[in-house]
């Protein structure tokens, strides 16, 4: 009985899809470790903030103005400024006085001030927003105590009104590599699994007519 011989070399197609599997594996390893290194140590140092109750203690405005970016258009940036609020409170775990920041992106923004508002063109306009948040906190802000947030060993001087968004950014670190990393290997285990039926059903044909 002669042996029957079938092809098993790929399509042009199907070593395009393997291609392009293994591309989106190596995108997907390659992601996680950028993203990993870049946001995910950071990310989970800031979970380590914990809660504690503030009183604010005193508010102030300092002379110094300090620089913002704003955007006009596609290809449209300037510089406006805005006066420079702090907001002094007394922290309940570390019984020490902090530095009262919005939240973390605006504490490494700019580590002096409380509040960096939307920069705006007009600097009167950056005014006016830092003037509301000083109306807060030395009318109703100032009468009772809120919760906040710090980290002992990160920032001991500093508090956040606002915790971090920890787990959006642990989602996003995880999730996309992870997806990129499945579809590229379903695409090179869909493309070797057809290939491999193409050969079976080729050789059935051939025992069959042989």
């Amino acid at each position: 009985m002669a042996k029957i011989r079938v092809s098993y070399e790929y399509s042009e197609a199907e070593d395009k899809s393997i291609r392009l599997g293994l591309f989106l594996i190596v995108c997907g390893i390659l992601s996680l470790f950028i993203l990993c290194f870049c946001w995910l140590n950071p990310t989970l140092q800031n979970m380590q903030s914990k809660p504690a109750n503030c009183t604010v203690i005193s508010v102030r405005r300092v002379e110094e103005m300090f620089e913002c970016v704003f955007t006009c258009g596609a290809d449209c940036k300037g510089t406006s400024l805005y006066p420079c609020l702090q907001v002094f409170v007394n922290n309940s775990e570390s019984n020490s006085i902090a530095l009262l920041h919005y939240n973390e992106q605006q504490l490494v923004l700019n580590p002096k001030c409380s509040y960096v508002p939307p920069c705006e063109r007009d600097n009167q306009k950056n005014k006016e927003s830092v003037l509301l948040w000083q109306d807060y906190w030395t009318g109703e802000g100032s009468s009772q105590s809120f919760t906040c947030f710090f980290n002992q060993q990160r920032r001991p001087d500093d508090v956040l009104f606002k915790p971090s968004d920890n787990e959006r950014v642990l989602l996003h670190c995880i999730l996309w590599p992870m997806v990129s990393l499945l579809v590229g290997t379903l695409i090179v285990l869909l493309t070797v699994c057809a290939r491999s039926l193409a050969v079976r059903a080729e050789a059935l044909q051939k025992r069959k007519f042989s």
